[in-house]
């Protein structure tokens, strides 16, 4: 998945070879630190809707809405931080 490089980068990994191997688009194990991480970002200048994407999608139990929704945090998070 083309957006696994940017959640790896956003989780600090290291780049030129981990995105390759992760499971962020299809594991549960691998997408919820990610969830986390973007629940419990501080100075989060963006729109709280975003986080509410977040909320519903584990609830939904919908892997495939917070895999986006996750995306989308990570965008609207590097675009506030230039």
């Amino acid at each position: 998945m083309k957006d696994n490089k940017l959640i790896a980068e956003f989780m600090g990994k290291e780049i030129y070879q981990y995105y390759h191997e992760s499971n962020y688009h299809c594991s549960w194990d691998w997408l919820m630190p990610v969830h986390k991480k973007c629940m419990f970002t501080p100075n989060f200048s963006g729109d709280d809707q975003l986080r509410t994407l977040l909320i519903d999608a584990v609830i939904d139990a919908d892997i495939n809405r917070l895999y986006d929704a996750v995306v989308e945090f990570i965008k609207e998070h590097n675009d506030g931080e230039q």
